[in-house]
């Protein structure tokens, strides 16, 4: 068996280039383009329509979301042969829920499941996962136990439960203003396999799949995603996106092999210009985990550092063996979030003492306990011992 891909240190779009952008009021599209798309992995999506689902995880736990629109299908070969089918073909029918009719919960299971164990390479050799919620649920599971040692200053919900519930809100593409105006008109190119969205300035996504016939088949669904609350005030207040526009010098233009040529390299120099306003994420080390081996294939979902002063980014992705990014979805993370997951790492760091947590935060105790309870997570804490620092507080 081949050895299998390194996990990554850092997102690059590797087998992809970028464009010149298209611009609809807030929203800032660059196409990514691939030059030669291959044909052993291909990506379909397949739609569920109940309100709420609950997916299983071990040791127990469970991710519960009130929106999960799709699921994304993916088939691929082990020797580099064509898929043999795709789009509808490849969705099939929803099967593997138990679905709860009085409550709308559907039972998924996994969050990225293999579709079948026969013996038909085209029936097992697929998987459906679900986009987003894979790097989401990373996200909510981080530190998420209890604390090893039994404080005496948290409740006995966390030194039994941790930090069960962790809740997150998002909004649906649908609430962003211009984001379903902008896919509707913006043209999908030739070639084209992915793209950088943008609104506001602020980069929303990065959205990268294999084939250029699946990205048409799932551009639109950028509109079923999911973003953070942050998209929806720099829509509505950061203006129009720019939009880059690059000179040609008709003396040096005399013939169509040069307008060519001209034309190709503005287009060019706008990508690049484009992927540097993406330095938030692209290039950016992150922390990745392997979370399935298919065949020649690594599906990986990783997070960029917590860094306040930066761009935060959670996503998973899909890699070939030689590091060509075949899949991508990407979530900005929002200030709230970095600050949450931050303050759960530093507690973690210090096995849960808030003493040795509150100095390394160069912050009074009860400077921290309010901070905890600020951010959410107030139930972890013994109720004697918050109302205590909220008192003295006043």
């Amino acid at each position: 068996m081949a050895k299998a891909p390194a996990l990554l240190q850092s997102l690059s779009l590797r087998g992809l280039s970028a464009t010149h952008a298209q611009v609809f009021a807030g929203v800032r599209l660059v196409p990514l383009l691939r030059a030669a798309a291959r044909d052993d992995l291909r990506i379909a999506r397949r739609g569920y329509d109940d309100t709420t689902s609950i997916v299983g995880l071990a040791g127990g736990a469970a991710y519960c979301s009130t929106y999960v629109p799709h699921a994304l299908v993916v088939g691929w070969t082990d020797d580099g042969s064509p898929v043999a089918s795709y789009g509808a073909a490849l969705a099939g029918p929803a099967d593997g829920r138990t679905l709860c009719k009085p409550c709308g919960v559907q039972l998924l299971h996994r969050m990225a499941r293999r579709e079948a164990r026969g013996e038909d390479p085209a029936e097992r050799n697929r998987l459906r996962l679900l986009p987003q919620h894979l790097a989401m649920e990373g996200f909510l599971a981080l530190h998420f136990n209890a604390p090893e040692i039994a404080w005496s200053e948290y409740s006995r919900r966390a030194i039994s439960h941790g930090l069960d519930p962790r809740r997150e809100v998002s909004l649906s593409g649908r609430a962003i203003p211009s984001l379903e105006d902008a896919l509707r008109v913006f043209e999908i190119h030739e070639g084209q396999c992915g793209l950088l969205l943008f609104v506001g300035e602020l980069l929303a996504s990065v959205f990268v799949v294999s084939h250029p016939d699946d990205y048409r088949a799932l551009h639109r669904t950028l509109i079923e995603d999911a973003y953070d609350q942050t998209l929806l005030h720099a829509a509505r207040h950061n203006g129009d996106s720019q939009a880059f526009t690059h000179p040609f010098d008709a003396a040096q233009i005399g013939s169509l092999d040069d307008l060519r040529a001209a034309l190709g390299r503005a287009r060019a120099e706008a990508g690049a210009l484009h992927v540097d306003t993406a330095a938030g994420l692209l290039g950016r080390p992150i922390a990745a985990e392997r979370v399935y081996r298919a065949g020649p294939f690594s599906l990986q979902r990783f997070m960029t550092e917590l860094d306040p002063a930066l761009d935060n980014h959670i996503g998973e992705a899909i890699v070939r063996d030689d590091g060509t990014l075949e899949y991508a979805k990407t979530y900005r993370l929002s200030a709230g979030q970095v600050r949450r997951a931050r303050l759960l790492q530093q507690l973690a760091a210090h096995g849960w003492n808030l003493d040795a947590t509150a100095a390394a935060l160069r912050i009074a105790r009860d400077q921290l306990l309010r901070r905890i309870d600020g951010e959410g997570f107030g139930y972890l804490i013994a109720e004697h011992v918050l109302k205590a620092a909220l008192k003295r507080a006043r």
